[in-house]
């Protein structure tokens, strides 16, 4: 059993949305005693060159306007922190993660903070977690060329030191509903708590 897990949703749906449904019914098998919860639906703040000149500033030289600007960031590194499982809803937009999934990326990678560069090339500073990607698509097949959702995710997982990334897909609905949320389901039910 996880003991805290983050469970984000990126779906500007609401009400009907799959992914939504889905990693709701991930995080209740995980049984978490803790559930930390990130709707993107309400959007982030973008990156701008002011949060770039605050990030790039040593901490102890950051002004408290520039303390201002990354207390979003540092309050949802400290979400992720504080998790054992990461349950992300990926619906693929244009062949990709929504915007405001990449937006929240953004604000968590951050060198020094959840990764940092070494002599041997980048380090994740996040390790031993694990994370559940639920990706859904209208067509696009999972794994394929053309998906540039879950294979990206699972890059900047592994890039922040989360690398075991579990998949679970309701992908080409338009091709085959009942069967591909049937399959995500008998994902979910296979999932160890």
């Amino acid at each position: 059993m996880a003991q805290t897990v983050l469970h984000i949703d990126s779906s500007a749906r609401l009400t009907g949305s799959v992914s939504r449904d889905l990693t709701a019914q991930v995080v209740e098998r995980l049984g978490a005693k803790e559930i930390i919860r990130r709707d993107l639906a309400t959007p982030l703040p973008l990156l701008d060159e002011a949060w770039i000149g605050a990030n790039f500033t040593p901490a102890d030289q950051r002004s408290d306007a520039q303390k201002e600007l990354l207390a979003l960031s540092d309050a949802l590194i400290a979400e992720l922190q504080a998790a054992d499982t990461i349950v992300i809803g990926a619906p693929v937009y244009n062949f990709s993660v929504p915007s405001t999934l990449k937006a929240w990326i953004d604000l968590v990678a951050r060198a020094g903070v959840t990764f940092r560069y070494s002599e041997a090339g980048p380090e994740g500073l996040l390790k031993g977690k694990r994370a559940i990607v639920v990706m859904t698509s209208g067509g696009t097949p999972a794994g394929s060329d053309y998906d540039y959702a879950s294979r990206y995710l699972t890059q900047i997982l592994g890039f922040i030191g989360i690398t075991d990334v579990e998949l679970v897909a309701a992908d080409q609905q338009a091709v085959d509903a009942e069967g591909s949320i049937t399959k995500a389901k008998s994902a979910i039910a296979a999932l160890a708590a």
